[in-house]
Parts: C-alpha cells; structure tokens; sequence
C-alpha cells in the first residue's frame, strides 16, 4: 500500500473503532435511565395484562390510554384517534411535540396483539405474555426513552411525533382510511424510528412487504365412486392440493420470497374466515367447494408482481372439471434499503458504540416480517428494529429479555437527543 494510503487509513481506523465522549446532557439521559431503570417491568406487566388484541377494540383502546398518560407525562398532547366502523378496528394513539429545533422525528409502534393478553409472567429477567416483545416492549422502550429525554431536560422545542396504530398486525380496510393518519404524520416529519423487536445488535433498514391471498376452488360433486371418471372429473380438494403443491414447487425459486397457505378447508358447504372455517360433508361424496388462505411476503414491488403472475399462471391450469380463482388483499409494502436508511443506521451505530455497546449493524429483511414504517419508507429515511428483544412473536410462548432494557431505552433516547439538536 502506498504510504499516503496507509497514513489516511491510520487516521480513518479510530473513527471506526473508537467511541466519543457523551455530552453533560447525554449522561443525564443516560442516568436518569439507570435511576428508572426498574419501572420498566412494572410497566410492561401493566400493558401486557391489557387484552388488546387487534379484534379487541375497547383493549386497544386501554392500551392507547395507558401510553397516552405516559407520553403526557413526558410533555406530549396525545389524544387517540376513532377509525369507527368503517375499517373494523380501533383506531390510533397520536402524541406529538411541537418546535423548531433540528430534525423532524416521527416514532413508530403499534397497541394490537396477535394473542389475546392478560397472561403476564416473570423468570428471572425472562418477560412471557402476548405482546411482551412484539411490540408492548417495544412501545415502552420508545416511552422511556421520552421520559429520559424530558427527565434531562432536553425535549424542549423539539418537533416528535409518536403513533401507535391500533391494527399493525392486521391493516384495516380501506387502507387509505386505516393509514391515513400516518401517512400524514410522515409529511411533517424529516426522519422515522419503528420500534418493532430488537434482534441482536442489528437494525433494520429493509422490510420484506406482505399480502394474504385467498383461493376458492369449485369442482363437481356427487357419489364418490365416481371421482377420477370423465364425469365426475378431479374434485375440489385434488385441484386445491394440486395448486398448493405447485405453489410450493415453483415460489420457493424466488430469493427471499416466502408463501404461507395457512389456513384450508374443503367439502361440501364450506365456509372460511381469517382466523377459522367450517366444513361439513362425508367420505363418500366429492368434495364441491375449497377454500385456502395464506400470505404471500416478498422484497420488492418487482418480485411481488412477479409472484403474483406465477401464483395466478398456477391456478388458471385446472384439473379435470375444476375451477379456481385467487383474489390478492391490500397489505404491506415492502421497505427498500436504501442510502438515506443506511446514514441513519450508521447514526444510530455510533451512538451505540459512544455507549459502549458496540456495532450496530443491518438485519438481513429476508428474515423480517413486514411493518408499518414500510408505508412512509420512503420517502423518510427510517430505521425499525429499536424495541425489546425477545423471541416467539405471535405464539403462546412470546418472550422478552429485560435485561436488555436500560441499554435499548439508552440507544433510543440518545439517537433522538441527536437527531433534534
């Protein structure tokens, strides 16, 4: 290497390696965490024996009302917003603070559960219940942060919006209704942070998007001793297992593309909704009608279209005297990484090393589910993945680390102390 080459590199390593001094004011953030450091059990106990889920309008509302306070407390005017009837789901918690001092922070999390709540439960610095991790942990990590923020004095003249919709894990319809609220919260702001669980050291600048699909197959009906035969042809369940099987063969040579047929049903009437069906028939009668319904998750609008004109090439080829159709809902765009994105992670990774928490670096969106900071990225660069760790999102056995709680809330509060100076 060229000597001028190796003194530059010489003087580009300790920017690399090395962490900054905190401020006078970012060390009164980051005590004034330490000093609250053990309300955060309490208050995640709080949310979590809250029943909020996304079906649960009056829970979501319980939940909105519980971070409202915690957010007036800090110095915010929330109020939460009713979608009514229209979307089938609650609504919306907004709080904001406004000024005129650097920039412009929109802070992203969500109230709804998968699971119904009510099940809160400690090990040791191990959290369990729905919703603990994904996302009540989250949303408390975004909270204290706030709260260590206005402790230290330092949230005066400031311009923060936080939102927490009230349908993240199943968008209401339509969604130029259920997302309205956000979308114009990201027109007043200049950066976004989404607080969806943490994993590791990682941030996230890039979110596969996802829609569900639905499939109704139809074939003939009648003694079961016919099927196979020219009149009686394959039945509906042959020409559903057929499609299932060939979605399986062909989508999975997609990079980074999943599909999920999660739910499937088939006989003589039937009948299937989002979180169930019903079937009735016999053994020896060919099943009339299928219906399935699965998701669909994908990196790019280009892979999602191309996706989606496989998956209807799929269904259009249809057994003997069968027929299928598929219908595509609204869902979640994908979030693109892009340089805008990337900066921002490498704010953030320097603020976690000038904590002495080390590297920072990008989840790979191939194992991330989608989210609501996809719809306002882009346009504004944001980042997810600033919540509370933990592992078993969506199941029964939902959990959480505390432990890592005080140094999640400390990353939070010091990225956002920068961003607004």
């Amino acid at each position: 290497m060229p000597p001028s080459r190796c003194l530059a590199s010489l003087f580009f390593i300790p920017a690399l390696l090395f962490s900054a001094p905190l401020s006078p004011e970012e060390q009164k953030i980051v005590a004034y965490v330490d000093a609250h450091a053990a309300d955060f059990a309490r208050d995640l106990e709080t949310a979590v024996n809250l029943d909020s889920a996304t079906e649960n309008h009056v829970g979501v509302r319980k939940v909105g009302e519980l971070f409202g306070a915690q957010l007036e407390a800090a110095g915010f005017k929330s109020k939460f917003i009713d979608l009514g009837a229209t979307t089938g789901r609650a609504g919306h918690l907004f709080a904001e603070r406004t000024g005129m001092k650097g920039k412009r922070v929109l802070l992203i999390g969500h109230l709804d559960t998968v699971l119904p709540g009510g099940n809160f439960r400690r090990e040791g610095n191990k959290a369990f219940g729905s919703g603990v991790n994904d996302i009540k942990g989250g949303d408390l990590v975004l909270t204290h942060a706030l709260r260590a923020l206005h402790g230290a004095g330092v949230l005066n003249d400031t311009q923060i919006i936080v939102m927490m919709t009230g349908d993240e894990e199943a968008v209401g319809s339509p969604q130029e209704l259920a997302r309205k609220d956000l979308w114009d919260a990201a027109k007043r702001s200049d950066v976004a942070l989404s607080f969806e669980t943490a994993i590791g050291n990682t941030a996230t600048v890039a979110r596969r998007g996802s829609m569900s699909w639905e499939i109704e197959v139809q074939g003939a009906t009648g003694h079961s001793s016919g099927i196979f035969s020219a009149s009686m042809g394959a039945g509906s369940v042959y020409e559903a297992a057929r499609i299932v099987s060939e979605f399986y063969q062909e989508l999975r040579k997609f990079d980074g593309l999943t599909s999920n047929p999660a739910l499937i049903v088939g006989g003589t009437e039937v009948a299937l909704d989002r979180t169930g069906g019903t079937t009735t028939g016999k053994t020896n009668i060919t099943a009339q009608r299928t219906l399935i319904r699965g998701d669909l998750r994908t990196l790019s609008a280009e892979q999602l279209a191309q996706a989606q004109a496989k998956m209807r090439e799929i269904v259009a080829r249809n057994l003997p005297r069968t027929s299928a159709k598929i219908t595509f809902n609204e869902g979640y765009p994908a979030m693109p990484d892009t340089p805008a994105n990337r900066e921002l992670l490498a704010q953030l990774d320097t603020v976690s090393r000038d904590l002495g928490f080390g590297e920072i670096t990008a989840y790979d969106p191939k194992s991330r589910g989608a989210g609501d900071v996809a719809f306002i990225s882009p346009p504004l660069p944001a980042i997810d993945g600033l919540g509370l760790r933990g592992n078993g999102a969506h199941a029964p056995a939902e959990s959480a680390d505390l432990e890592s709680a005080p140094e999640l809330v400390k990353r939070a509060a010091v990225l956002i102390y920068r961003l607004t100076r």
